[in-house]
């Protein structure tokens, strides 16, 4: 019998390939989206029109539509990956945060068992490496305490709590994957991966001439994100609730990831200088071409994040290290330097366009 799953946030990097991943494991799959005269669907536009893919209306902030989708869903299983996912955003918009990062959990278990489904329906809830925060042992389990360091963390640290209370106090199965940071191609212009293979592709490729960055030093554990919803996955699989860390086990540094990116891009960077005064230089030009900014410090800021996958690996059979960082940095760079020279070949076209227009040769 055909499984129906319901995907929180499937506009995003990760509802997007837990969304590829589930219809190619034969389930029927319903994504939420919010109302907006922008169009944000461009990483499930392939899907849409598929006979086993559905969207519906809701938002994290209003529980009447999560009670309305569940209720007309009544799905076997919940990802809820849906939220404000940045964690500099938090600081300039706590409230929204707590509102869709907190709260909107605590809507969507509701949903579900005022909708008669504690029984029956199966819930993953996002969860973040971002509760470990100013850590207080490397690596990080799920035994590791918790101390959050930013509103974000604080709002994702309720999520995580609720969940548990819940499967606690009603029964039903739900759990949560700490997921340590993981990055794709389909992953935001504005984190910082993304910023920086991003910027190696438009400077190697003439359209920037610079990169500014926070603490190079910060230390993080990337995965690709394609890897890690089938983990999502087996965690529902699994034969009780529980909650799992997702990750490597793999650590770098920014100044790493940086220096990788500009690598498959085709530029040598070498870096010298510490703290603000650090600089990333062009070996063949002697050219600088990353700078650090007080502007990207945060007030609160995480710099010693490395997960334990111990028991992901053990009890769900995942492999954590599917891709590893270096195959992960030139998917990501490799994407991008198509991307900009699309984006190039696009801005020539239309600067003939002009031209022509001007001069009256096309009417």
């Amino acid at each position: 019998m055909m499984k129906t799953a319901l995907i929180t946030g499937v506009t995003g990097q990760d509802g997007s390939f837990l969304a590829e991943f589930l219809l190619e494991k034969g389930y029927e799959v319903h994504g939420t989206i919010r109302r907006s005269s922008v169009d944000y669907r461009e990483r499930i536009a392939h899907l849409e029109g598929l006979p086993h893919f559905h969207l519906h209306y809701a938002d994290m902030g209003d529980s009447m539509s999560l009670l309305q989708v569940v209720g007309k869903v009544r799905p076997d299983e919940i990802y809820n990956l849906a939220a404000q996912s940045h964690v500099q955003v938090s600081f300039d918009s706590p409230e929204f945060t707590a509102d869709v990062d907190a709260t909107g959990v605590l809507r969507v278990l509701e949903a579900v068992r005022l909708c008669g489904l504690a029984a029956t329906c199966r819930i993953y809830q996002a969860s973040t490496s971002e509760l470990y925060g100013k850590v207080e042992e490397v690596p990080q389990n799920e035994n590791t305490p918790f101390h959050p360091y930013s509103p974000y963390a604080v709002a994702k640290l309720y999520g995580y709590w609720i969940v548990k209370e819940y499967r606690e106090a009603y029964g039903m199965f739900c759990c949560s994957g700490i997921l340590f940071n993981h990055e794709s191609e389909r992953r935001g212009e504005t984190f910082v991966t993304r910023k920086i293979t991003l910027a190696a592709a438009r400077i190697r490729q003439g359209k920037q001439e610079k990169l500014y960055l926070g603490n190079l030093s910060s230390l993080r554990d990337w995965g690709y994100a394609k890897d890690y919803v089938e983990c999502m996955w087996l965690i529902l699989q699994n034969d009780k609730p529980e909650d799992f860390v997702i990750a490597t086990g793999v650590q770098h540094s920014v100044r790493d990831f940086c220096r990788l990116a500009f690598h498959y891009g085709g530029i040598e960077l070498e870096f010298s200088g510490e703290g603000e005064n650090e600089k990333g230089v062009d070996k063949a030009t002697g050219k600088v071409l990353v700078e650090v900014s007080s502007d990207f410090y945060r007030p609160t800021d995480v710099v010693n994040l490395w997960g334990d996958p111990s028991k992901a690996r053990e009890q769900l059979g995942w492999n954590p290290v599917k891709t590893s960082f270096e195959q992960l940095v030139k998917i990501m760079v490799d994407a991008d330097m198509e991307k900009v020279a699309l984006e190039r070949a696009s801005d020539r076209i239309r600067t003939n366009l002009a031209e022509y227009l001007e001069k009256g040769i096309v009417k």
